[in-house]
């Protein structure tokens, strides 16, 4: 009696058994790579959040530019259109450039980064180096040539099937492939409507 109870003592006192441990190991195994896979997704999603802003700053800004020069009658109503319906706002997607003379995006005068710096037919942003400070001779420059933006100004209709000519709906979308995966092709579409009057 008295060996038996030592026994069972003693078998209590022995830990875990291989099998034991080998499935604990797997269970731990199993929740880092799950850890590992969502910190990467995290990395990934953080790294293309650069370029849907950009995305949407740069939507942003043309359609400010149409609004302004309208508001301060830098343009006529009539100049308001696409080229193919007798404005002035160039047709399709266009690679994205510095606006002309005329101050708007997405027209025949548009330019090339004037910059030395800056690589590619394409504008740039400037964004501060490794001291952190803009304006400095270590800035960086990412070039947006893989944006390309489209303005489409549509005239809008009544019911009766006549031409509104006082508001205008102006589409501007944004087509970019992300730095992380080139052949992925991402879009970012804002939509206004202009009137004639102020």
């Amino acid at each position: 009696m008295i060996m038996k109870s030592r026994l069972a003592a003693r078998k209590a006192e022995l830990g875990f058994t291989l099998i034991e441990v080998l499935i604990s190991v797997m269970v731990l195994t199993v929740g880092l790579v799950s850890l590992l896979a969502v910190f990467g997704l995290a990395v990934s999603t953080t790294q293309t959040a650069q370029d849907d802003m950009i995305a949407k700053q740069e939507a942003s800004e043309a359609l400010e530019s149409i609004f302004t020069a309208r508001n301060t009658s830098q343009i006529s109503w009539a100049q308001i259109l696409n080229v193919a319906d007798g404005g002035i706002f160039l047709n399709g997607f266009q690679p994205i450039k510095y606006q002309g003379a005329d101050g708007l995006d997405g027209t025949a005068d548009d330019t090339a980064d004037p910059d030395p710096r800056c690589p590619g037919p394409s504008q740039c942003i400037k964004m501060p180096g490794p001291d952190g400070l803009l304006g400095t001779a270590d800035d960086i420059y990412l070039p947006l040539n893989n944006f390309q933006r489209q303005i489409a100004i549509t005239p809008l209709n009544d019911q009766s099937g006549n031409q509104y000519s006082v508001l205008r709906q102006i589409t501007i979308t944004i087509r970019y492939s992300t730095s992380q995966n080139l052949k992925v092709q991402k879009t970012y579409v804002m939509t206004a409507y202009i009137s004639q009057y102020r």
